[in-house]
């Protein structure tokens, strides 16, 4: 029988279930034993009714092209990728530890400014910063809560060591997707979950609500929590009304919230106006309310703003966090926990060159063939340069983009992304893949089972955001026995 690993061969680097050996790691060594008892056709079978189930449930997302807003089913491969939950309570607490720093950051920023006065962060970072919000000066959050949920993303390199790629503090999505993968795993490969222990991570919804309330900045006993979302033409829909079913809670666009004289925040519902005491808002800052920010706003909701600064509603995540979610910022949150916790960081940086800095952009502009450059502060996986594989064209037009803002660039080396078993149309072959766990932090902080894994379905690519052409896979954090 051909089995959907026989003729399986590890690319350069770390494999997740191959590691460095050719030997299954401990972690995957189940989850092989498991794919030896099926044939290949079997799994691609398995494949087939994963995507029925996908399209029969109707998991989309939505890509802006040229063409329009194209709705697409949700990228999904059947082979999971497996995380040991021994090194997964290092990860986690490493997340939580980062998380923390950042928030007292967020803090600090809009009030005293210790960190910029002690000279760790340069002032110029901050204030320039396009998710500065002066709007936000003197404001103090329950539990140091503004960036509440967090969505990290994390890669291993070529000797399997997890690094921070970035934090995604703003509106990170992606959650749903995580959910969603798990359950059409559950569906279709159901004897894998009887016969290894694998971590649950359907709790998630409960511990958002949970975390949602504890933000709460009155006395209410029961808390009046919505999620916010611009509509349904927004790529991330699909997971804002799936959130807010999971989560028993309104879902609602502007239009359905007023600020009233009292300034607090009420919903229109057909019994009339209703008090709400959270909003878990996926709406960028500029377009929360027309009052303070963008005035042309038809998406948020006048007076928001008043109302959340005269402590009569909480946001999540709160505006302003913004301002700790910028790339340059990055190569400082390793000082940045050292300052507010007096620790090492558990989870380290990948090296990062500011192109700001002088010396960092010669180094930059002379080894643009090598680095990955990014933008400050894009997301999805746009306005990326990966030297390695660029053209020379497209390499001297982000020398010049640099050399007119240097502000706007930071660069770093091209990792040897791990690789994950992934079903392609010749079989079985490895793929590059990063993972997006979710922290959240009210009045405790808790972390995702595992994450969202995203793999770059194209050989040898590095990019695997799905508005780029990549796909997902189940996580499965994997309890051995005794352990």
């Amino acid at each position: 029988m051909r089995t959907a690993l026989k003729e399986y061969k590890v690319g350069t680097g770390y494999d997740e279930v191959l590691g460095n050996s050719g030997q299954p790691t401990s972690a995957a060594s189940e989850l092989v034993n498991h794919l030896n008892t099926l044939s290949l056709s079997d799994v691609k079978e398995l494949q087939k009714n994963a995507e029925a189930t996908i399209a029969q449930l109707g998991i989309s997302f939505t890509v802006y092209s040229d063409e329009g807003n194209i709705d697409r089913l949700w990228p999904f491969d059947l082979l999971p990728r497996v995380i040991d939950a021994e090194e997964w309570k290092q990860v986690s607490e490493g997340l939580k530890q980062r998380l923390k720093a950042l928030n007292l950051f967020i803090e600090d920023i809009y009030n005293d400014q210790k960190i910029l006065k002690a000279g760790i962060v340069p002032a110029e970072i901050i204030l320039s910063s396009k998710d500065y919000r002066p709007e936000c000066a003197g404001m103090k959050l329950m539990h140091h809560s503004w960036a509440c949920i967090c969505g990290t993303d994390l890669v291993r390199d070529d000797s399997g060591s997890f690094y921070v790629l970035e934090d995604n503090l703003r509106v990170p999505s992606g959650v749903s997707y995580m959910l969603e993968n798990r359950a059409v795993m559950k569906s279709v490969m159901p004897d894998a979950f009887r016969d290894i222990s694998i971590l649950p991570m359907n709790q998630y919804p409960y511990e958002l609500l949970s975390m949602l309330r504890s933000i709460c900045p009155t006395d209410t006993p029961h808390p009046e929590v919505v999620v916010l979302t611009p509509g349904i033409f927004n790529s991330a829909y699909y997971e804002h009304a799936f959130l807010a079913h999971e989560m028993g809670v309104e879902l609602v666009e502007g239009s359905d919230l007023v600020v009233g004289d009292d300034d607090c925040v009420y919903m229109r519902n057909i019994d009339g106006l209703q008090k709400v005491d959270v909003i878990y808002r996926r709406i960028d800052d500029a377009f929360i309310d027309p009052e303070a920010f963008n005035p042309d706003s038809v998406l948020g909701i006048p007076g928001l703003i008043r109302a959340w600064k005269a402590g009569n509603v909480g946001i999540a995540n709160a505006p302003g966090c913004g301002v700790a979610d910028d790339k340059v910022l990055y190569a400082y949150v390793p000082e940045i926990i050292r300052f507010y916790l007096n620790e090492e960081p558990i989870l380290p940086n990948v090296p990062t060159y500011l192109c700001s800095r002088e010396e960092d952009r010669k180094y930059v502009l002379e080894h643009l063939e090598e680095l990955v450059v990014k933008p400050a502060n894009e997301s999805g996986g746009y306005g990326l340069l990966i030297g390695p594989k660029a053209s020379q064209e497209e390499i001297e037009q982000f020398r010049q983009l640099i050399e007119d803002n240097p502000r706007n660039y930071v660069a770093q080396p091209t990792l040897c992304l791990s690789t994950v078993p992934t079903l392609c149309d010749e079989g079985v072959e490895p793929r590059h893949v990063d993972l997006r766990p979710f922290i959240l932090q009210g009045s405790k902080s808790y972390v995702t089972a595992g994450g969202l894994t995203r793999v770059a379905l194209v050989r040898g690519s590095l990019v695997v955001n799905s508005s780029q052409g990549g796909g997902s896979k189940d996580t499965w954090i994997v309890k051995k026995e005794g352990a």
